[in-house]
């Protein structure tokens, strides 16, 4: 068998390409940036999934097709990366003969539902990603061989930093770390290796459809957070922040582009978020081995071993500018 993985050098894509090397299977990686490892019997393919023949390329000789690639919330051109780059990767690995195609989505495209949400919810996304991801989503059960979509909630694991780098950031200062409202909410993480597991789950069993992919819950957003900063020995500590002002200053910074974070960030941050996936149980024979806790203390760890050094940029391998809230972090 042979895989074709698109972002391949993304955070996802890297540690499935790292496990199935490790399996001894032959995979190809595609991604508009060079992947920046070697890898036994991982051929890397630097294109974009917006042209027709790098695609073609790719998938000469394969048997399934993940696709990872997507253009972040922050991104440009997110229906043409998001919604019209998989709608022809769909057709073409169909006409590839492909026999297994898995559509990597995110649990985004639900929006604001209450929780828990299942897959029979019907999604209502709340921003430009999320309605790319949804495009995406249709056209690959359209169109793709033997099509699987996993919606996973917000993963973590070392290597990602993002969001999570300016966390981790804080928490090595000693600064303050703000919730919005009293933070008694849930927000269901997943590690990064439980989400792989799921993917090959998906890839190697019968059955199509959606799938939700979510961590074990561990507590509140405050109690995990209080947990990471015991864990990492810090002299931060948990503050709560009225959540409608709090919001309020967020979508001001962010229409005037001095926030790195998103609508969704803002919206989501003092809500339940929480998906049922019982259904991937059920399909796969899949559970998570790692709580929302448990994950962030091994990105924590990952960070403080020399995470930290990684230059800034806009993918979630690379730290984020904190724009405006690097005035609040000196605050803090």
């Amino acid at each position: 068998m042979t895989w074709l993985v698109t972002g391949g050098s993304g955070f996802l894509g890297l540690h499935l390409l790292r496990r199935l090397s490790e399996r001894g299977i032959a995979v190809r990686s595609l991604d508009v940036t060079p992947l920046d490892v070697a890898l036994p019997g991982v051929e890397a393919i630097t294109g974009d999934v917006r042209e027709a023949r790098v695609l073609e390329k790719a998938l000469e000789g394969v048997d399934v097709v993940v696709h990872a690639a997507a253009a972040l919330p922050s991104g440009r051109d997110l229906e043409g990366v998001n919604a019209t780059g998989t709608a022809t990767l769909a057709r073409l690995a169909r006409s590839a003969r492909v026999q297994r195609s898995v559509l990597v989505s995110s649990a985004v495209v639900y929006g604001l539902r209450p929780s828990p949400v299942a897959e029979s919810v019907e999604p209502r996304p709340v921003d430009a990603y999320g309605r790319s991801k949804l495009a995406a989503e249709r056209a690959w059960l359209a169109s793709a061989p033997s099509p699987l979509v996993l919606r996973p909630s917000a993963f973590v694991g070392p290597e990602r930093l993002g969001a999570f780098g300016m966390l981790f950031r804080w928490l090595r200062e000693g600064r303050r770390i703000y919730v919005l409202g009293r933070g008694d909410n849930r927000y269901q993480l997943l590690d990064v290796g439980d989400l792989v597991t799921a993917i090959e789950l998906a890839a190697e069993r019968p059955g199509g459809g959606v799938l939700n992919v979510g961590g074990r819950i561990s507590g509140t957003v405050r109690e995990d957070l209080e947990a990471l900063i015991r864990h990492a020995g810090s002299s931060s500590r948990v503050v709560s922040v009225p959540a409608l002002p709090a919001k309020a200053v967020l979508a001001a910074l962010e229409a005037l582009r001095l926030s790195p974070l998103q609508r969704w960030h803002r919206l989501s941050a003092d809500r339940d978020i929480v998906f049922d996936c019982t259904r991937a149980g059920e399909m796969l024979g899949w559970a998570p081995t790692s709580s929302g806790a448990e994950t962030l203390a091994r990105s924590y760890d990952w960070y403080r071993a020399g995470g930290m050094e990684r230059p800034e940029g806009v993918t979630n391998r690379t730290m984020w500018r904190e724009r405006s809230l690097g005035i609040l972090r000196r605050l803090s």
